[in-house]
């Protein structure tokens, strides 16, 4: 478990993150959209999560956004611990009707972050997709691992980057999976 907060000039967030939980979503970002995809990470992954934001949204929802996405990491690395045992490698493909999404990740200790085709121009309502892309950057930074996001296919935005985030989320699920009798760190770093 871990419970993150964070305050700026420009936003409030406290984050409290479980990984052995039962998927539960709580909690607002003010943001509906980004909302409902926490929703779906904390569903999928089977991480409760629950999160209370505020932030300077009448000027844009770019800070919420992006410091929701660095809680998540910190939270995630703090969970973590020392990562004893975990799988640290995962990858799903994901479908949500026509959309496809391929989304691998490594629990590395390094922060990298590569999509092609997820997170194109436009918006859901008054939610510029563009902003997925700082969320995960902040998340993937913070939580120090490597995300590789690819769309393989879709048409419909909200499905395309619903996909990659339940890929996300069941690959989040399966790295962090401890093996039955493992006591190392799966480096040979010794470290992560």
């Amino acid at each position: 478990m871990a419970l993150i907060e964070r305050q700026t000039g420009e936003t409030r967030v406290r984050l409290r993150l479980v990984l052995d939980g039962c998927g539960e979503f709580t909690g607002s970002t003010g943001i509906p959209f980004l909302d409902h995809m926490l929703h779906q990470l904390s569903r999928h992954s089977g991480f409760d999560l629950d999160v209370d934001a505020s932030g300077d949204l009448e000027v844009d929802y770019h800070h919420t956004v992006e410091d929701v996405g660095i809680c998540l990491g910190l939270a995630l690395r703090e969970a973590l611990g020392s990562a004893t045992g975990i799988e640290r490698f995962a990858h799903a493909i994901t479908p949500l009707d026509e959309a496809l999404a391929m989304v691998a990740l490594d629990l590395s200790g390094r922060g990298f972050l590569e999509t092609e085709g997820a997170f194109e121009h436009g918006r859901i309502r008054d939610f510029d997709l563009n902003l997925f892309e700082e969320f995960l950057r902040a998340f993937i930074m913070n939580g120090k691992f490597t995300l590789h996001i690819r769309l393989l296919s879709g048409k419909n935005p909200h499905h395309r980057i619903e996909a990659a985030f339940k890929g996300l989320a069941k690959s989040l699920r399966d790295a962090t999976r401890v093996c039955p009798g493992s006591t190392v760190v799966p480096s040979t770093k010794g470290t992560l």
